[in-house]
């Protein structure tokens, strides 16, 4: 039987709970930004109010033309605010150019690296076209959440409307489940280079690079427009994030329907993208360890040198993901912190995977090296 509160002719209750009571419950946007619809209704008690805005079954009759129109662009039109950083005064700008140094810095070398692939012939090969989407990952990243946040410290605002927050959102989630799979394939690619040195010429064919790459950033694309899809279907309530960036969990926070299938589908989504990264790393590794003990050569030191950077690339992204989620698990960690440690995973990985395949990778090295001698001579 479907929920029909009462009313009294628009008049005020003759009992129940206060307005402001009612606004703490906070589960629908007329019940969050409207006091006086509210106010309107006669049964104010808690179990009554939440299965009313539940079944958005209010008397619009009694709504003001504004209170009307408000209502209705709530959904379209809706600014939100996010948690900022609480910083002193005298500490804005030193903070604000420390993140712009290390913004250029990431930039700078992982387009350096993007550069150096597409110039050098020698680097046209299979491994180097996989590795090209892991510099174009980590650019996405740290762009998608560092210029606003120092944006935001620097102009003291704390604003952003709610498309944009879902691209933030969006683009942040493609960075996390992008390199999972470029580490995947690449892994793939090197077991094949080391486990089947004479048939690696015919297995990865340019074809069959456009195949991987393809389905990295397509599996990607699909897993995370089906999580984000999923918002369309529920109604926003609240407009704070929680947060200094915006990202999924924050974005579901913010509706006032049942969002077990969102948490189901973002488990699932994110479980999947560990479970294949990690199983295609594992067996390729595990064989490559194999045959590097029974056998040596100097062609497969060369391309053990490659494995070692993924591995460093992998157990840093894993180790500053695990500290996120547990600086998340403590009631004693400050808010602050909390918030700095999830901006990391954007930040150490895109600063240091330029500078790990650079010191590891001899070819990326000598070529690196033989282009700053033709600049600088």
């Amino acid at each position: 039987m479907k929920f029909k509160p009462k009313y009294r002719s628009c008049n005020k209750p003759k009992k129940g709970l206060k307005v402001k009571s009612c606004r703490l419950l906070g589960l629908f946007p007329v019940c969050h930004l409207i006091p006086k619809a509210v106010d309107d209704i006669t049964s104010c008690r808690p179990q009554d109010l939440k299965r009313a805005c539940r079944s958005r079954d209010f008397p619009t009759h009694c709504f003001t033309p504004e209170v009307r129109m408000a209502n209705e662009s709530f959904g379209l039109h809706l600014e939100l605010t996010l948690d900022p950083f609480v910083i002193p005064l005298r500490g804005k700008y030193p903070i604000f150019f420390l993140g712009l140094a290390i913004y250029c810095f990431g930039v700078f070398c992982n387009l350096t690296l993007l550069t150096l692939i597409v110039v050098k012939r020698s680097l046209h090969k299979p491994v180097y076209f996989i590795l090209f989407s892991l510099p174009l990952n980590d650019l996405i990243g740290i762009t998608a959440m560092l210029p606003k946040v120092l944006s935001d410290i620097v102009t003291e605002t704390n604003k952003t409307s709610y498309p944009l927050c879902v691209l933030q959102a969006f683009m942040l989630h493609m960075y996390g489940g992008g390199i999972l799979f470029i580490l995947a394939a690449m892994s793939f690619d090197r077991y094949v280079a080391i486990c089947l040195p004479l048939r690696y010429s015919s297995v990865m064919t340019h074809r069959a690079v456009i195949c991987i790459v393809s389905l990295v950033w397509g599996l990607d694309f699909i897993l995370n427009i089906s999580l984000f899809s999923l918002q369309i279907r529920l109604p926003r309530c609240k407009s704070v994030i929680r947060n200094v960036f915006c990202d999924n969990p924050s974005l579901v926070k913010l509706t006032c329907g049942n969002t077990g299938l969102n948490n189901i589908v973002g488990l699932f989504n994110t479980a999947l993208m560990q479970v294949v990264s990690v199983s295609v790393q594992a067996f390729s590794y595990v064989k490559i360890l194999i045959a590097c003990v029974t056998r040596r050569s100097v062609a497969k030191t060369k391309a053990v040198n490659t494995c070692v950077a993924q591995l460093v690339i992998l157990i840093i992204f894993e180790v500053v993901g695990m500290f996120t989620i547990l600086s998340h698990r403590f009631k004693n960690v400050s808010p602050d912190l909390q918030k700095i440690m999830g901006m990391l995973i954007f930040i150490v990985p895109p600063l240091l995977n330029p500078l790990v395949y650079g010191l590891y990778t001899s070819e990326i090295r000598n070529n690196l090296l033989s282009l700053k001698n033709r600049v600088f001579v």
